[in-house]
């Protein structure tokens, strides 16, 4: 379920008690003012901080917040690779993404990873405010910002013949799916990178979809992966 900002006007977070949220953010200035934003809402507490992906992993574990506010462009770990740690662990820990990063297969990768809400740095608080009161809920919350692309991406597509994939072309998927490039492929399967761009090739074609995102969604929609 996607929520606009205008269906949580009301909100069941009004009613919440110190919803515990952990921070992971390696920008010390949105760091700052996102520690402000918590303290001033009596709804919310902060219990910890992190600079970069392994620490927010950790933390999220000993901490076991109700809450993570990640962002992806992270040092060592990140955004997305530290919510799929998260997640595989302890599932029940929402995580919302607040990033500038906005291209296509940077928000099907987040949403892959089991991110709950994607928000955009640089619009107002309110959002942010929307998005943590959605992911509490257990709905998914996509910034309008974004929305309508990923909803075209969700457009109706023909169905292909996603059932004639190799298992060797859905270990491929899976890894679109992730964010991987193909030579990141290539190393993780120990195949050349002429032998990963015949499989994409294969899978668009037997997916009947024109990029790689699509193929993604398509994966996703349809269980593949």
């Amino acid at each position: 379920m996607v929520l606009a900002e205008t269906e949580l006007s009301g909100s069941s977070l009004s009613h919440a008690q110190s919803l515990r949220i952990l921070l992971v953010e390696d920008d010390p200035i949105m760091q700052l003012g996102l520690e402000h934003f918590f303290e001033d809402d009596p709804r919310c507490c902060l219990v910890g901080h992190a600079a970069d992906g392994y620490s927010g992993v950790e933390l999220a574990l000993q901490l076991r917040p109700d809450l993570v506010v990640m962002d992806i462009g992270l040092p060592q770990l990140d955004g997305i690779l530290a919510t799929q740690q998260i997640k595989t662990q302890h599932p029940q820990i929402r995580i919302v993404m607040l990033t500038s990063h906005t291209t296509d297969q940077e928000m099907i990768a987040a949403l892959a990873s089991g991110a709950d809400a994607y928000c955009v740095k640089g619009r107002h608080l309110d959002s942010l405010k929307r998005a943590i009161a959605s992911a509490h809920e257990g709905a998914i919350y996509l910034d309008p910002q974004i929305a309508r692309r990923v909803l075209d991406r969700l457009k109706p597509m023909p169905q292909g013949n996603h059932q004639l994939l190799s298992q060797r072309e859905l270990q491929v998927l899976k890894l679109i799916v992730e964010g991987k490039t193909n030579p990141e492929i290539a190393a993780i399967l120990y195949v050349s990178l002429s032998t990963v761009k015949a499989h994409v090739r294969a899978i668009m074609d037997k997916l009947a979809v024109d990029d790689r995102v699509q193929a993604a969604v398509m994966a996703l929609r349809s269980g593949l992966v």
